[in-house]
């Protein structure tokens, strides 16, 4: 984690349509956007890698989206800034399943 934005929101979106390359480029395309809102420090938005496959690696999920904020209060202007919720709008058709997972710098 980076130190000087110690707050992390990690987000994995299954595909309704995992085969659909265009479906996948859409929705990482939508997450990029979330780069514009204020409080976001640093995003990464990451596909599945062709890395080994392994019992404990979970490779079914589509898109991620990895973004650093510097607070708690940055995190929460997030979710409910304009952009965040045109995201969701527009791209939730998308995605059959999402889950989250925030962390703070230990």
């Amino acid at each position: 984690m980076n130190k000087n934005y110690p707050v992390v929101h990690h987000v994995f979106f299954w595909l309704k349509n995992p085969s659909s390359k265009e479906d996948r480029d859409q929705l990482a395309a939508g997450v990029k956007t979330l780069a514009k809102i204020p409080t976001v420090r640093e995003i990464h938005v990451g596909i599945v890698a062709s890395t080994e496959k392994r019992d404990v690696v979970d490779n079914s999920w589509g898109v991620s989206e990895l973004i650093f904020f510097s607070d708690l209060e940055g995190q929460e202007t997030y979710q409910t800034h304009p952009i965040h919720l045109e995201f969701i709008k527009n791209h939730s058709h998308l995605w059959e399943k999402v889950i989250v997972y925030d962390a703070v710098h230990a």
